[in-house]
């Protein structure tokens, strides 16, 4: 089967989706709107990759991103011409769900990640609608997706609940924590609004007037750095909270390994983080916020803890819990990861979608 990819080369989760394919032995088109980041470039070598330039992404707010996007539409219009694959896997329902409708394939399968449909503004949803009728299938990892997806028109014969998984061999607990006499808690959510890191960072100031030795890590990056930064110098924190910077996939496991607690603050999330996923997998507990599915996937008392968005003693209150008792963490963490490895196993989410494409394709020829 020839499969094209339209989705971004700076993704983790879509390189991770690729790579399952590529290694099935099925023929790849890469089509990315971003150029790629470090761990897409050994991929890049194995498929017939595409970087789209200039991209929309560019000025993805201003007249920049809608004088690109009929140029990009032609171009990937003229890719798919050439290399004729059987189908077509669009990552995320924005610009990348616009630039798949203009390119007039008529074998889509769409995948909206989140906040692409469940934030979009009213004007934007008119679009989106439009957008979500040129797919045949599609495929989310939470249920509220699921429920907007519905909202919008989608029949649920047409929709397909489909985690992104968890490689549960790579993210692992690899040895026994050491007992110390201070906490380790890390959030590897981006610093973009959406994450509302700024709640972490001031639950942060509380846990260290109780906690004094506790350590925060903050893995990512984003438009909101710099503010975060001087909300930490402002709140008297700095020495107490590290600024990580975005973490390599492979180094991921060893620094959730040195870790004692993960933390998610999320106001959106479609399903389960990949990152609480990978997290749990390496049996940390998990405090997240009550959006998306986190109910489904973070039992109280069990698996960790939820708050409510914005309740930064609330959150703080959890941390501590966790902090004081480290018999509670390693049951939490125990549970978590059984949980990944019963719901959320990488190999068989990703033999799911291949069914889906065997199913919708035109063709089936290996």
């Amino acid at each position: 089967m020839k499969i094209c990819f339209l989705a971004g080369a700076n993704s983790i989760h879509s390189i991770r989706w690729i790579d399952f394919f590529e290694k099935q032995g099925h023929s790849i088109v890469w089509i990315s709107l971003a150029p790629p980041i470090d761990q897409a470039k050994e991929l890049i070598s194995r498929v017939t990759f595409y970087e789209i330039s200039p991209s929309p992404l560019i000025d993805e707010n201003g007249r920049k991103a809608l004088f690109y996007i009929p140029q990009a539409a032609l171009k990937v219009k003229r890719i798919i011409e050439r290399e004729c694959p059987d189908i077509m896997q669009v990552h995320s329902v924005g610009t990348y769900g616009l630039i798949a409708a203009l390119s007039q394939f008529k074998n889509i399968i769409m995948t909206p990640w989140g906040s692409d449909i469940l934030l979009a503004s009213p004007i934007n949803k008119l679009l989106i609608k439009r957008i979500l009728k040129t797919s045949k299938h599609f495929t989310c990892d939470g249920q509220n997706t699921f429920d907007a997806l519905i909202d919008y028109g989608i029949t649920t014969e047409k929709i397909s609940i489909v985690r992104f998984g968890t490689n549960t061999e790579l993210f692992k607990q690899t040895e026994e924590k050491k007992e110390k006499n201070y906490c380790t808690v890390i959030s590897l959510r981006s610093f973009e609004p959406v994450y509302n890191i700024s709640h972490l960072i001031r639950a942060c100031a509380i846990v260290l007037k109780k906690l004094p030795n506790t350590k925060f890590i903050l893995a990512g990056s984003g438009s909101q750095h710099d503010e975060l930064i001087a909300l930490t110098k402002s709140l008297k924190i700095s020495q107490a909270v590290t600024f990580a910077g975005r973490i390599d996939a492979c180094e991921l496991p060893k620094l959730l390994n040195s870790s004692d607690i993960y933390v998610s603050t999320s106001l959106s999330d479609s399903g389960l983080a990949a990152s609480t996923a990978e997290a749990m997998a390496c049996e940390l507990p998990v405090i997240a916020t009550s959006t998306g599915d986190n109910n489904k996937w973070i039992i109280p008392n069990k698996g960790g803890y939820l708050v409510t968005p914005n309740d930064d003693e609330a959150l703080a209150n959890s941390i501590i819990e966790l902090a004081k008792n480290r018999h509670e963490r390693e049951s939490f963490g125990a549970y978590n990861r059984s949980l990944i490895l019963e719901k959320n196993d990488y190999k068989t989410e990703m033999e799911k979608i291949e069914k889906i494409y065997f199913t919708h394709c035109k063709s089936t020829k290996l």
